[in-house]
């Protein structure tokens, strides 16, 4: 194994679980609206609904089909079509609410304050993240995780997005790392794992569900304990 200096990890569905989180806070509006009162879905439903809205979005984001204004402005209302909800019922204020109280959430994914406690007296950690500045800030703070890191690299602050070359380069610069001394750790085939290995780092993928590909990778792993061996 090559010797690595610095190690760079995805946030959301890596070290934040995303969807626990998420789910929570949803869980959450869906009681301060009695939504169930209306009788058009279940909480299941709404989860279910927003996630793959949010994926679509967040994957036109991602190759730069919207911005960050659209993905806010077109989730809720998107979801809330799809569960046949009628406009003069929809809270006008749901996604504002989303969002303050999403990040707040703690959830991370098993032994994740294991790994970083192991990880961190051995090698520099570091965070890219196609995320916001405000929001994935909240995460790290929320989730008590912040403290491990020392570069934080958000496709916000850099311009760019992961499998863009240029935000690697940026953690380049701003961690001091080199890329032959550097692994990637992501859950993303495309913006993690690709991005990285066409920048020239080796990469972990991080696949809890063991979901079958033909992607080349450095190294796979489905729990994050795996890098107390590994590593």
């Amino acid at each position: 194994m090559k010797t690595y200096k610095h190690i760079f990890f995805d946030l959301d569905h890596t070290l934040w679980d995303y969807e626990g989180n998420a789910g929570e806070a949803l869980h959450e509006l869906y009681d301060h609206y009695q939504l169930g009162e209306k009788g058009m879905f279940s909480k299941a439903e709404l989860v279910e609904t927003f996630f793959a809205v949010n994926d679509m979005l967040w994957d036109d984001y991602n190759h730069h089909r919207i911005q960050r204004k659209d993905l806010r402005e077109r989730r809720f209302p998107t979801i809330f079509k799809r569960l046949g909800l009628a406009i003069e019922l929809r809270p006008q204020n749901i996604e504002k609410e989303y969002i303050a109280l999403s990040p707040t959430k703690g959830k991370v994914f098993d032994h994740v304050h294991k790994v970083l406690e192991y990880l961190s007296p051995k090698y520099e950690l570091h965070i890219i993240t196609n995320g916001f500045d405000d929001i994935q800030s909240t995460k790290m703070s929320s989730s008590g995780i912040a403290d491990y890191f020392k570069a934080i690299i958000t496709s916000e602050t850099a311009g760019f997005r992961k499998p863009d070359p240029r935000i690697f380069q940026l953690a380049m610069d701003r961690s001091g790392a080199q890329a032959e001394h550097s692994l990637m750790i992501g859950d993303n085939l495309r913006t993690d794992i690709g991005g990285a290995r066409d920048f020239g780092m080796d990469q972990v993928f991080f696949n809890p569900g063991r979901k079958s590909h033909t992607d080349k990778v450095t190294y796979e792993i489905s729990g994050l304990k795996e890098l107390m061996t590994l590593l």
